[in-house]
Protein backbone atom coordinates (compact mmCIF):
# COMPACT_ATOMS: atom_id res chain seq x y z
CA UNK A 1 0.00 0.00 0.00
CA UNK A 2 0.87 3.64 -1.00
CA UNK A 3 2.47 5.64 1.95
CA UNK A 4 2.74 9.18 2.17
CA UNK A 5 6.41 10.19 1.58
CA UNK A 6 8.61 10.17 4.33
CA UNK A 7 6.65 7.78 6.63
CA UNK A 8 8.48 4.25 5.33
CA UNK A 9 12.06 6.08 5.72
CA UNK A 10 11.09 7.18 9.37
CA UNK A 11 9.64 3.61 10.01
CA UNK A 12 12.62 2.12 8.50
CA UNK A 13 15.03 4.06 10.27
CA UNK A 14 14.12 2.73 13.87
CA UNK A 15 13.25 -0.70 12.86
CA UNK A 16 9.49 -1.04 12.58
CA UNK A 17 8.17 -4.22 11.35
CA UNK A 18 5.78 -3.44 9.43
CA UNK A 19 4.77 -6.45 8.05
CA UNK A 20 2.48 -6.61 11.56
CA UNK A 21 -0.06 -3.56 11.89
CA UNK A 22 -3.77 -3.26 12.75
CA UNK A 23 -4.25 0.42 11.04
CA UNK A 24 -4.16 1.20 7.55
CA UNK A 25 -0.36 1.87 6.71
CA UNK A 26 -1.53 4.11 3.84
CA UNK A 27 -2.82 6.55 6.92
CA UNK A 28 0.26 6.36 8.88
CA UNK A 29 2.05 9.92 7.76
CA UNK A 30 4.71 12.00 8.96
CA UNK A 31 4.61 15.32 10.51
CA UNK A 32 7.82 16.00 9.67
CA UNK A 33 9.96 15.90 12.38
CA UNK A 34 12.20 12.30 12.20
CA UNK A 35 12.21 9.81 15.10
CA UNK A 36 12.69 11.90 18.16
CA UNK A 37 13.39 15.04 16.47
CA UNK A 38 10.36 16.10 18.85
CA UNK A 39 12.83 15.10 21.82
CA UNK A 40 10.88 13.13 24.40
CA UNK A 41 12.62 13.76 27.78
CA UNK A 42 13.95 10.50 29.72
CA UNK A 43 13.95 8.96 25.90
CA UNK A 44 17.28 6.23 26.59
CA UNK A 45 17.83 5.63 23.20
CA UNK A 46 16.41 2.45 20.93
CA UNK A 47 17.61 -0.62 20.83
CA UNK A 48 18.98 -0.09 17.10
CA UNK A 49 20.95 3.30 18.18
CA UNK A 50 19.14 4.87 15.36
CA UNK A 51 17.50 7.82 17.69
CA UNK A 52 19.14 9.74 20.34
CA UNK A 53 18.66 9.81 23.61
CA UNK A 54 17.69 12.71 25.58
CA UNK A 55 18.11 13.76 29.32
CA UNK A 56 15.81 12.72 32.27
CA UNK A 57 13.49 14.84 33.83
CA UNK A 58 13.99 17.06 36.44
CA UNK A 59 11.65 19.12 39.29
CA UNK A 60 11.60 22.36 40.78
CA UNK A 61 9.40 22.89 43.61
CA UNK A 62 6.12 25.39 43.21
CA UNK A 63 7.68 28.54 44.57
CA UNK A 64 10.46 28.05 41.73
CA UNK A 65 7.81 27.18 38.74
CA UNK A 66 5.99 30.32 39.70
CA UNK A 67 8.76 32.21 38.33
CA UNK A 68 7.78 31.60 35.32
CA UNK A 69 4.53 29.38 35.18
CA UNK A 70 1.36 31.83 35.50
CA UNK A 71 -1.27 30.86 38.13
CA UNK A 72 -3.76 30.15 34.83
CA UNK A 73 -1.71 28.13 33.50
CA UNK A 74 -2.43 24.21 32.06
CA UNK A 75 -0.53 21.70 33.87
CA UNK A 76 -1.02 18.13 33.56
CA UNK A 77 -1.70 16.71 37.65
CA UNK A 78 -0.53 13.32 37.69
CA UNK A 79 -0.50 10.80 40.70
CA UNK A 80 0.46 7.26 41.23
CA UNK A 81 0.74 5.30 44.42
CA UNK A 82 0.39 8.73 46.70
CA UNK A 83 3.07 10.95 44.64
CA UNK A 84 1.61 13.49 42.87
CA UNK A 85 3.84 15.45 40.01
CA UNK A 86 2.72 18.49 38.14
CA UNK A 87 3.76 18.57 34.46
CA UNK A 88 3.41 22.57 32.51
CA UNK A 89 1.60 22.08 29.03
CA UNK A 90 4.45 25.23 28.31
CA UNK A 91 7.16 22.43 28.05
CA UNK A 92 4.31 19.54 27.04
CA UNK A 93 3.82 21.23 23.84
CA UNK A 94 8.08 21.02 22.66
CA UNK A 95 8.30 17.15 24.08
CA UNK A 96 5.36 15.82 24.12
CA UNK A 97 6.78 12.46 26.16
CA UNK A 98 7.88 12.79 29.63
CA UNK A 99 9.48 9.27 30.76
CA UNK A 100 9.42 9.22 34.70
CA UNK A 101 8.74 7.78 37.72
CA UNK A 102 6.47 8.16 40.14
CA UNK A 103 5.06 6.89 43.03
CA UNK A 104 7.91 3.76 42.50
CA UNK A 105 6.36 3.16 39.04
CA UNK A 106 7.89 3.94 36.04
CA UNK A 107 5.57 5.87 33.61
CA UNK A 108 5.44 8.51 30.28
CA UNK A 109 3.12 11.87 30.45
CA UNK A 110 1.97 12.33 26.83
CA UNK A 111 1.07 15.57 25.52
CA UNK A 112 -0.60 15.22 21.90
CA UNK A 113 -0.85 19.10 20.67
CA UNK A 114 -2.63 18.47 17.71
CA UNK A 115 -5.71 16.50 19.50
CA UNK A 116 -5.05 18.57 23.13
CA UNK A 117 -4.79 14.51 24.83
CA UNK A 118 -3.32 14.40 27.87
CA UNK A 119 -2.41 10.76 28.78
CA UNK A 120 -0.27 8.61 30.98
CA UNK A 121 0.71 4.54 31.10
CA UNK A 122 2.86 2.71 32.78
CA UNK A 123 6.26 2.04 30.80
CA UNK A 124 6.14 -1.63 31.37
CA UNK A 125 4.37 -3.09 28.32
CA UNK A 126 2.59 -6.61 28.76
CA UNK A 127 3.73 -9.67 27.13
CA UNK A 128 1.96 -12.95 26.61
CA UNK A 129 4.47 -16.13 26.10
CA UNK A 130 4.00 -15.38 22.12
CA UNK A 131 5.17 -11.73 22.49
CA UNK A 132 7.62 -12.66 24.66
CA UNK A 133 8.85 -15.20 21.97
CA UNK A 134 8.74 -12.21 19.63
CA UNK A 135 10.61 -9.77 21.71
CA UNK A 136 13.35 -12.05 22.58
CA UNK A 137 14.45 -13.48 18.89
CA UNK A 138 14.04 -9.38 17.71
CA UNK A 139 16.24 -7.96 19.92
CA UNK A 140 18.26 -9.95 22.07
CA UNK A 141 19.45 -7.98 24.78
CA UNK A 142 15.61 -7.16 25.97
CA UNK A 143 14.99 -8.22 29.52
CA UNK A 144 11.66 -9.00 31.04
CA UNK A 145 9.92 -8.94 34.42
CA UNK A 146 7.44 -10.68 36.38
CA UNK A 147 3.98 -8.57 36.94
CA UNK A 148 3.09 -7.59 40.42
CA UNK A 149 0.36 -8.69 41.92
CA UNK A 150 -0.95 -4.84 42.00
CA UNK A 151 -0.06 -4.59 37.79
CA UNK A 152 -2.20 -7.72 37.10
CA UNK A 153 -4.94 -6.27 38.72
CA UNK A 154 -4.83 -2.80 37.37
CA UNK A 155 -4.26 -4.41 33.99
CA UNK A 156 -7.41 -6.83 34.00
CA UNK A 157 -9.87 -3.90 35.81
CA UNK A 158 -9.08 -2.08 32.38
CA UNK A 159 -10.50 -5.05 30.44
CA UNK A 160 -7.58 -6.65 29.35
CA UNK A 161 -5.76 -10.11 29.85
CA UNK A 162 -3.43 -10.71 32.02
CA UNK A 163 0.15 -10.78 31.01
CA UNK A 164 2.96 -13.46 31.13
CA UNK A 165 5.57 -10.48 31.34
CA UNK A 166 6.52 -7.06 31.51
CA UNK A 167 9.19 -5.45 29.51
CA UNK A 168 9.94 -2.06 30.55
CA UNK A 169 10.86 0.34 27.83
CA UNK A 170 11.32 4.14 27.30
CA UNK A 171 8.81 5.94 24.55
CA UNK A 172 10.11 8.36 22.30
CA UNK A 173 8.34 10.50 19.39
CA UNK A 174 8.25 8.91 16.28
CA UNK A 175 7.36 11.48 14.07
CA UNK A 176 4.31 10.19 12.86
CA UNK A 177 0.74 10.57 12.81
CA UNK A 178 -2.35 8.27 12.58
CA UNK A 179 -5.84 10.46 12.24
CA UNK A 180 -3.59 13.63 13.38
CA UNK A 181 -2.78 12.14 16.65
CA UNK A 182 1.10 11.31 17.81
CA UNK A 183 2.59 7.68 17.38
CA UNK A 184 5.02 7.20 19.87
CA UNK A 185 7.60 4.55 19.29
CA UNK A 186 9.56 2.31 22.45
CA UNK A 187 13.05 1.49 22.89
CA UNK A 188 13.09 -1.55 23.02
CA UNK A 189 11.33 -3.22 19.62
CA UNK A 190 10.17 0.19 18.02
CA UNK A 191 6.29 -0.62 18.22
CA UNK A 192 4.64 2.13 16.79
CA UNK A 193 1.67 3.17 19.56
CA UNK A 194 -1.33 5.15 19.27
CA UNK A 195 -1.04 7.47 21.89
CA UNK A 196 -4.79 8.08 22.12
CA UNK A 197 -5.30 4.53 22.07
CA UNK A 198 -2.35 3.56 24.18
CA UNK A 199 -2.08 0.35 21.71
CA UNK A 200 0.31 -0.52 19.48
CA UNK A 201 -0.53 -0.26 16.15
CA UNK A 202 2.28 -1.54 13.82
CA UNK A 203 5.32 -3.12 14.73
CA UNK A 204 5.90 -6.83 16.89
CA UNK A 205 3.82 -5.71 19.53
CA UNK A 206 0.75 -4.56 17.50
CA UNK A 207 -2.32 -5.04 19.37
CA UNK A 208 -0.91 -4.47 22.42
CA UNK A 209 -2.61 -2.50 25.37
CA UNK A 210 -0.43 -0.52 27.61
CA UNK A 211 -1.61 -0.09 31.36
CA UNK A 212 -3.02 3.82 31.18
CA UNK A 213 -3.70 5.64 34.05
CA UNK A 214 -5.74 9.10 35.24
CA UNK A 215 -4.10 12.15 34.12
CA UNK A 216 -5.97 15.58 34.30
CA UNK A 217 -5.24 18.68 32.82
CA UNK A 218 -5.80 21.55 35.73
CA UNK A 219 -4.21 25.29 36.00
CA UNK A 220 -1.24 25.47 37.98
CA UNK A 221 -2.85 27.55 40.80
CA UNK A 222 -5.26 24.74 41.62
CA UNK A 223 -2.60 22.56 41.43
CA UNK A 224 -0.99 24.23 44.15
CA UNK A 225 -3.35 24.32 46.28
CA UNK A 226 -4.81 20.83 45.59
CA UNK A 227 -1.12 19.39 46.02
CA UNK A 228 0.95 21.86 47.62
CA UNK A 229 4.30 19.88 47.99
CA UNK A 230 3.86 18.21 44.35
CA UNK A 231 7.27 19.31 42.47
CA UNK A 232 6.88 20.49 38.84
CA UNK A 233 8.29 19.58 35.76
CA UNK A 234 11.64 21.93 35.16
CA UNK A 235 12.53 23.98 32.03
CA UNK A 236 16.10 22.54 32.42
CA UNK A 237 15.65 19.87 30.11
CA UNK A 238 19.15 19.71 27.86
CA UNK A 239 17.52 21.35 25.05
CA UNK A 240 16.73 25.03 23.83
CA UNK A 241 12.81 25.69 23.10
CA UNK A 242 10.42 28.62 23.31
CA UNK A 243 9.33 27.39 26.71
CA UNK A 244 5.79 29.65 27.58
CA UNK A 245 4.81 30.37 23.76
CA UNK A 246 2.86 28.49 21.88
CA UNK A 247 3.60 26.93 18.14
CA UNK A 248 0.43 26.06 17.56
CA UNK A 249 -1.86 29.30 17.21
CA UNK A 250 -5.13 29.32 16.96
CA UNK A 251 -5.08 25.66 16.89
CA UNK A 252 -8.29 25.19 19.15
CA UNK A 253 -10.27 27.47 16.79
CA UNK A 254 -13.29 25.03 16.72
CA UNK A 255 -14.09 24.94 13.24
CA UNK A 256 -9.95 24.86 11.97
CA UNK A 257 -9.16 21.85 10.03
CA UNK A 258 -6.80 18.91 11.80
CA UNK A 259 -3.77 18.94 10.71
CA UNK A 260 -2.84 16.06 8.01
CA UNK A 261 -5.99 14.59 9.30
CA UNK A 262 -7.72 12.04 6.65
CA UNK A 263 -10.59 10.79 8.69
CA UNK A 264 -14.00 11.05 7.87
CA UNK A 265 -15.39 13.92 10.40
CA UNK A 266 -18.02 13.07 13.06
CA UNK A 267 -20.58 16.09 12.48
CA UNK A 268 -22.67 15.53 15.73
CA UNK A 269 -19.98 17.96 17.54
CA UNK A 270 -17.56 20.43 15.98
CA UNK A 271 -14.71 19.18 14.90
CA UNK A 272 -12.39 20.68 17.51
CA UNK A 273 -15.08 20.69 20.57
CA UNK A 274 -13.21 19.87 23.28
CA UNK A 275 -14.39 17.09 24.93
CA UNK A 276 -13.42 14.69 28.01
CA UNK A 277 -13.79 11.21 26.68
CA UNK A 278 -14.42 8.31 28.63
CA UNK A 279 -13.56 4.76 27.26
CA UNK A 280 -14.75 1.58 29.57
CA UNK A 281 -15.16 -2.05 28.07
CA UNK A 282 -19.10 -1.38 28.51
CA UNK A 283 -19.72 1.57 27.04
CA UNK A 284 -17.36 5.09 25.41
CA UNK A 285 -18.90 8.68 26.61
CA UNK A 286 -18.00 12.03 25.27
CA UNK A 287 -19.06 15.09 27.98
CA UNK A 288 -18.71 18.59 25.36
CA UNK A 289 -16.60 21.12 27.73
CA UNK A 290 -19.64 23.70 26.85
CA UNK A 291 -22.14 21.11 28.13
CA UNK A 292 -19.69 20.84 31.49
CA UNK A 293 -19.88 24.76 31.76
CA UNK A 294 -23.49 24.88 31.75
CA UNK A 295 -24.47 22.18 34.67
CA UNK A 296 -20.99 22.94 36.40
CA UNK A 297 -21.19 19.44 38.15
CA UNK A 298 -22.53 16.18 36.07
CA UNK A 299 -23.83 12.97 37.64
CA UNK A 300 -23.86 9.78 35.05
CA UNK A 301 -22.82 6.37 34.44
CA UNK A 302 -20.55 5.20 32.23
CA UNK A 303 -21.56 1.68 31.61
CA UNK A 304 -21.73 0.13 34.95
CA UNK A 305 -19.81 2.72 36.66
CA UNK A 306 -20.86 5.87 38.24
CA UNK A 307 -18.90 9.08 37.38
CA UNK A 308 -18.96 12.32 38.30
CA UNK A 309 -17.77 15.42 36.64
CA UNK A 310 -16.50 18.26 38.12
CA UNK A 311 -15.95 21.56 35.78
CA UNK A 312 -14.04 24.76 37.03
CA UNK A 313 -13.10 27.85 35.47
CA UNK A 314 -9.38 28.78 35.85
CA UNK A 315 -7.25 27.01 32.94
CA UNK A 316 -5.92 28.63 29.93
CA UNK A 317 -5.96 27.23 27.06
CA UNK A 318 -2.51 25.56 25.60
CA UNK A 319 -3.32 25.97 21.80
CA UNK A 320 -4.60 29.68 21.63
CA UNK A 321 -2.54 32.57 21.83
CA UNK A 322 1.04 32.61 21.10
CA UNK A 323 1.83 32.98 24.86
CA UNK A 324 0.42 30.23 27.35
CA UNK A 325 -0.43 32.19 29.92
CA UNK A 326 -2.86 34.50 27.56
CA UNK A 327 -5.05 31.67 26.33
CA UNK A 328 -8.58 31.96 26.56
CA UNK A 329 -10.13 30.35 29.98
CA UNK A 330 -11.69 27.11 28.73
CA UNK A 331 -11.47 25.79 32.67
CA UNK A 332 -10.63 22.55 34.08
CA UNK A 333 -12.31 19.27 34.31
CA UNK A 334 -12.29 16.28 36.77
CA UNK A 335 -13.37 12.94 36.46
CA UNK A 336 -13.75 10.38 38.83
CA UNK A 337 -15.74 7.51 40.68
CA UNK A 338 -18.88 8.88 42.62
CA UNK A 339 -18.87 5.67 45.07
CA UNK A 340 -16.86 5.99 48.05
CA UNK A 341 -16.78 3.46 50.06
CA UNK A 342 -19.84 1.20 49.30
CA UNK A 343 -21.75 4.52 49.07
CA UNK A 344 -22.84 6.49 45.56
CA UNK A 345 -22.89 10.07 46.00
CA UNK A 346 -24.29 12.55 44.32
CA UNK A 347 -22.66 16.02 43.76
CA UNK A 348 -24.10 18.93 42.99
CA UNK A 349 -22.54 22.85 42.44
CA UNK A 350 -23.75 25.26 45.22
CA UNK A 351 -22.48 28.27 43.38
CA UNK A 352 -18.92 28.52 45.03
CA UNK A 353 -18.50 25.01 45.63
CA UNK A 354 -18.31 20.98 44.57
CA UNK A 355 -20.61 19.13 47.47
CA UNK A 356 -22.16 16.02 47.55
CA UNK A 357 -25.39 15.59 48.98
CA UNK A 358 -25.28 12.53 51.41
CA UNK A 359 -22.99 14.69 53.76
CA UNK A 360 -22.80 18.45 52.22
CA UNK A 361 -18.83 17.55 52.32
CA UNK A 362 -16.77 20.03 50.00
CA UNK A 363 -14.38 18.66 47.28
CA UNK A 364 -11.92 20.48 45.14
CA UNK A 365 -11.16 20.00 41.64
CA UNK A 366 -8.83 16.69 42.39
CA UNK A 367 -11.53 14.98 43.83
CA UNK A 368 -10.18 15.62 47.24
CA UNK A 369 -12.76 16.55 50.30
CA UNK A 370 -11.01 19.61 51.77
CA UNK A 371 -14.36 20.43 54.66
CA UNK A 372 -17.36 18.61 56.12
CA UNK A 373 -17.67 14.51 57.32
CA UNK A 374 -15.70 13.52 54.48
CA UNK A 375 -12.86 16.08 54.94
CA UNK A 376 -9.21 14.05 53.75
CA UNK A 377 -11.09 11.46 51.61
CA UNK A 378 -10.08 11.14 48.26
CA UNK A 379 -12.23 10.30 45.05
CA UNK A 380 -10.72 7.70 42.79
CA UNK A 381 -9.82 9.20 39.22
CA UNK A 382 -11.45 7.99 36.42
CA UNK A 383 -9.23 7.59 33.47
CA UNK A 384 -10.07 9.73 30.29
CA UNK A 385 -9.02 11.81 27.76
CA UNK A 386 -9.72 15.64 27.76
CA UNK A 387 -9.79 16.20 23.73
CA UNK A 388 -10.52 17.32 20.58
CA UNK A 389 -13.75 15.83 19.20
CA UNK A 390 -12.61 15.10 15.46
CA UNK A 391 -9.64 12.80 17.01
CA UNK A 392 -11.66 11.07 19.63
CA UNK A 393 -14.92 10.23 16.87
CA UNK A 394 -12.23 9.29 14.65
CA UNK A 395 -10.73 6.33 16.68
CA UNK A 396 -13.81 5.85 18.68
CA UNK A 397 -17.45 6.57 16.53
CA UNK A 398 -19.74 4.78 18.65
CA UNK A 399 -19.05 6.94 21.15
CA UNK A 400 -22.27 8.70 23.16
CA UNK A 401 -22.56 12.41 23.58
CA UNK A 402 -23.62 13.16 26.82
CA UNK A 403 -26.69 16.16 26.69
Amino acid sequence: MAMSQNAPSQMRAIGVDSSSASIPLSDVLSGGPPPNGIPAIGFTGDWQDAAPASPGPKFVTQDEAADWLADQEPVIAFSVNGETKGYPLQILTWHEIVNDEVGGAPVAVTFCPLCNSALAFDRRIPLTEETQAEVADLNTDASFIDPSDEFLEAYVAQGSEPPASLLEVSFGVSGMLYNSNMLMFDTETSTLWSQLLGEGTVGTLNETQLLRYPAQIVSFAELREAAPDAPILSRETGVNRRYGQNPYVGYDDVDSPAFLFKGELDSRLAPKERVVSVDTPEEVVAYPFAALEEARVVNDSVGALPVTLFWQEGASSALDTGSIADGRNVGSVGIFERTLDGQTLTFTWDGSAFKDEETGSTWDILGRATEGELAGQQLDAVVHDNTLWFAWAAFKPETRIYE
